[in-house]
C-alpha cells in the first residue's frame, strides 16, 4: 500500500455475525484487509467474505475505491458459502469468455447487409412514415455503433459509417439516373461524417475509420463535381473506377510508412567540410529498432490496407454497373466495356502482390465484380453461337487456372510467369486510362467538334 493511499481513509459500517462494527480503513485497502480487521475485532476464527447489501461479492484483487465503495457505505460480512445471483454469474461468464473478433466481424457484416436492405426498401417507399422511421432507426444504430464502449468496439465502430451511409441513402434517394451521382455523393458524405464522429470518440487511432473518411470525401467530391459542372453521370463513374484501380497500387506505399531514423543513421550522414577531416575513434554503430515498433507498424499497415481493399471492392461493385448502364451511345458503350474489363484485370493482377489473405481476397472480389457486371451487360446482346464460343473459352481458361492454382498450392513458382503477370498488369493499367477517355465521352466530344 502506497503512502498516498494510506493518508486518505474512509469510514465503513460492517454488519456480520458478531454485530455491527464501524471501521476506519485506508482507501487503498482491499476487501481482504477489511475482512481481516473485522475478524480480529469480532473475535472470529475464520475470515469472512465481504459483499454489498444486495449480495454482490467484493473481489479481493482490487482496492475498495476501485470497486466504487464510498465513505459511509454499508457492507455485509458472511462466513458461509457465497452463492452469486444468476445475473452476476452470467456477467462473470460473459467477462471470462474469450474474444472472438472474427465472429464479431461476421455479425457486424451481417448487420450492415440488413441495414443496406432496409435502406433500399425504405427508399422505395416514397414519402411515408415508414421511410422516416427507418432513417431514424439507422441513425440511432450508427451513433450507438460509434460509441467506444464494449468488448468488440473496434468492429462496431468500423461498421458505424455503413449505417450512416444507409440512413443518408434512405433519406435522399430519388428515382432517376441523372440524380444517382448526387445520391451516391450524399451517401458517401454521410458515411464520412459518421466515421469522423467515431474517430473523434475513439481512444486510439482507428485505421478503418480513417479510410472511411478519406474514401467518403473523395467519392463525394467526384460525384458532387459532376452535377455542378453539368457533366454526364458516366464521367463520375469513370473517374471512380480509375481512382479505385490506382488506389490498389498506391495505398500500400502510403500505409507502410517506415521512419527514416529506423533505416538510416542520420547522425553519421551529417558530414560537413570540417567533420570530414576529423578521424573518428568510435566503433561502428548500429541501429536497433524495437520489436514493439515493428509490431505496431505491421498492425497499422495491415488494417489500413485491408480497409482500403474493402473500399475498392465497394467502389468497383457500385460504379461498374452504373457506368455500363449510363453508357447508351455506341462509342461510349465500347469505352465503358473496355474500362470495366481492363480495370477488373488490373485489380485482379495487382492482388497477387498482396501477402495479406484478407486484402488479397477483397481485391480479387473487386476485380471479379467488375467482370461479372460486364458479363451481365454483354450476354443479352450475344447470339447463341457467339455465346457458345464464349462459354467454351471460359471453360478452357478456367481449367488452365485450376491447374495453375493446384501447382501453385504444391509449391510451384515461376519467375518467368511472374514477370509476364507484371507486364500484363502494366498493360491493363495503361488500357484502363486510355479507355477512360472514351468512356467519359471526351473522345466523342472531340470527334464531334472536329467533324
Amino acid at each position: 500500500m502506497s503512502d498516498a493511499q494510506s493518508t486518505s481513509t474512509i469510514v465503513l459500517t460492517i454488519h456480520g455475525p458478531a454485530g455491527v462494527v464501524d471501521l476506519v480503513v485506508p482507501e487503498g485497502a482491499t476487501s481482504v484487509d477489511v475482512a481481516r480487521v473485522y475478524a480480529a475485532e469480532a473475535g472470529l476464527t475464520a475470515m469472512p467474505l465481504l459483499q454489498r447489501p444486495l449480495g454482490e461479492l467484493l473481489t479481493a484483487d482490487r482496492a475498495l475505491v476501485d470497486l466504487g465503495v464510498e465513505p459511509g457505505d454499508l457492507l455485509v460480512a458472511t462466513v458461509g458459502v457465497h452463492r452469486p445471483r444468476k445475473r452476476q454469474a452470467l456477467m462473470d461468464v460473459v467477462r471470462a469468455a474469450p474474444d472472438a473478433p472474427r465472429f464479431a466481424a461476421f455479425m457486424v457484416t451481417l448487420a450492415v447487409v440488413v441495414a443496406g436492405l432496409a435502406a433500399w426498401y425504405a427508399a422505395q417507399a416514397g414519402e411515408s412514415i415508414q421511410r422516416t422511421v427507418v432513417v431514424g432507426a439507422l441513425l440511432v444504430c450508427a451513433l450507438a455503433a460509434a460509441l467506444p464502449v464494449g468488448r468488440h468496439a473496434p468492429q462496431r465502430s468500423s461498421a458505424a459509417p455503413a449505417f450512416g451511409a444507409a440512413a443518408a441513402f434512405a433519406a435522399f434517394y430519388e428515382p432517376g439516373s441523372h440524380l444517382l451521382p448526387a445520391v451516391v455523393g450524399v451517401t458517401a458524405l454521410g458515411a464520412a461524417a459518421v466515421a469522423a464522429i467515431a474517430r473523434a470518440m475513439a481512444p486510439a487511432d482507428h485505421e478503418a475509420l480513417t479510410v472511411w473518411v478519406v474514401s467518403g470525401v473523395v467519392v463525394f467530391a467526384v460525384c458532387g463535381a459532376g452535377p455542378l459542372l453539368e457533366w454526364s453521370p458516366r464521367v463520375s463513374w469513370t473517374v471512380l473506377l480509375v481512382l479505385a484501380m490506382l488506389a490498389v497500387r498506391f495505398v500500400p506505399s502510403l500505409a507502410v510508412d517506415v521512419p527514416d531514423e529506423a533505416l538510416l543513421d542520420l547522425e553519421r550522414l551529417a558530414v560537413t567540410a570540417w567533420s570530414a577531416r576529423d578521424v573518428s575513434k568510435s566503433r561502428r554503430g548500429r541501429i536497433v529498432v524495437p520489436e514493439s515498433a515493428i509490431v505496431r507498424l505491421v498492425t497499422t499497415a495491415t488494417r489500413t490496407v485491408t480497409a482500403a481493399s474493402a473500399a475498392v471492392l465497394v467502389v468497383m461493385a457500385v460504379a461498374t454497373p452504373l457506368l455500363l448502364q449510363s453508357a447508351t451511345i455506341d462509342l461510349d458503350r465500347i469505352g465503358a466495356r473496355c474500362l470495366a474489363f481492363f480495370a477488373g484485370g488490373a485489380v485482379l493482377l495487382a492482388a497477387r502482390s498482396y501477402r495479406h489473405a484478407a486484402s488479397r481476397t477483397l481485391l480479387r472480389a473487386a476485380g471479379l465484380s467488375a467482370w461479372v457486371a460486364l458479363a451481365f451487360a454483354m450476354v443479352p446482346e450475344l447470339g447463341s453461337r457467339t455465346l457458345a464460343w464464349v462459354v467454351a473459352v471460359a471453360v478452357a481458361v478456367g481449367a488452365v487456372v485450376v491447374a495453375a492454382a493446384v501447382a501453385t498450392g504444391r509449391g510451384w513458382r515461376s519467375v518467368r510467369w511472374s514477370r509476364r503477370a507484371e507486364l500484363a498488369e502494366s498493360l491493363c493499367g495503361s488500357f484502363t486510362l486510355a479507355s477512360a477517355v472514351v468512356a467519359a465521352g471526351v473522345f466523342r466530344a472531340l470527334w464531334e467538334m472536329t467533324s
